[in-house]
């Protein structure tokens, strides 16, 4: 069977976050997706089958780290509707049957892909005990993002303390389902973003996600609400990097990116 990897949130290839997609007639047993998503080891690989006509959904997509499926992936989500576009499989807006529900995907005119996630849900809580020493910086503040992507969002000082963190993955998976969302303000606008993250997440394997489509769905209202804006663009300034324009519509989020196809190739086993 086919199997490409696609780097998605980029316009270029050796940019932004790879993922594994693979369209299948349906899905096999689960110890074998994992598997192939071991072997693959991205952040994610995506599986997707065609779903019958006339349902609420053209596709079912699932999600695997190398270690675990998750409920939610923005990423291998814009790089599956990638594979279908510039392929020809499918033509127009696509509906995804997900564990997150129906997720929809919406090729634009510039080639870039839309994609329309639930909002994430923003709890203010207390910064853990320990998680400064294990971040290697002092949060202002932390917010819980809900069962959906497992995270704990910790705003802190400045652009320049987020993109120097080296932190202890170890001790950190012990503060989260997932991970660690790390976000500022941006410096300086004029740059072409509004804020900055960075997404460590240990306990499903992934140390450092080069961008997250996912965690955008709470960064999207986190930054909305502080910068009075609903549009914005967010830079996951790990070392690949990538920007996600966000669009903040109450309790959905849109994420917009580009993707490209830099590998694809047969999958025999």
């Amino acid at each position: 069977m086919r199997i490409r990897i696609v780097d998605a949130f980029s316009d270029r290839p050796f940019a932004g976050n790879p993922a594994g997609v693979l369209l299948l007639d349906a899905f096999p047993e689960d110890e074998w997706l994992q598997k192939v998503a071991m072997e693959v080891n991205h952040a994610e690989t995506a599986f997707a089958h065609p779903l019958p006509a006339g349902g609420e959904a053209d596709w079912a997509l699932r999600w695997f780290t190398p270690v675990a499926e998750v409920a939610m992936c923005g990423h291998a989500t814009l790089a599956t509707a990638h594979v279908l576009h510039s392929t020809g499989v499918h033509e127009g807006p696509v509906r995804f049957a997900t564990r997150s529900g129906v997720l929809l995907a919406t090729p634009g005119d510039d080639g870039s892909v839309t994609l329309d996630f639930p909002t994430a849900p923003l709890t203010p809580v207390e910064v853990p005990d320990g998680v400064a020493e294990a971040l290697g910086a002092q949060p202002l503040l932390a917010r819980d993002t809900g069962p959906n992507i497992g995270d704990l969002l910790l705003e802190l000082a400045d652009e320049k303390t987020v993109l120097g963190l080296a932190p202890d993955l170890r001790a950190l998976g012990a503060h989260s389902e997932r991970g660690i969302i790390a976000t500022a303000r941006a410096e300086d606008p004029a740059r072409g973003y509004d804020f900055v993250s960075r997404c460590f997440f240990p306990n499903v394997g992934i140390d450092e996600d080069p961008v997250t489509g996912s965690a955008h769905t709470a960064l999207a209202p986190f930054w909305s609400e502080r910068l009075g804006r609903t549009g914005l663009t967010g830079l996951q300034a790990s070392r690949r990097s990538g920007r996600v324009r966000t669009e903040l519509r109450g309790d959905r989020t849109l994420l917009s990116g580009h993707a490209v196809t830099v590998i694809d190739g047969e999958l025999i086993a």
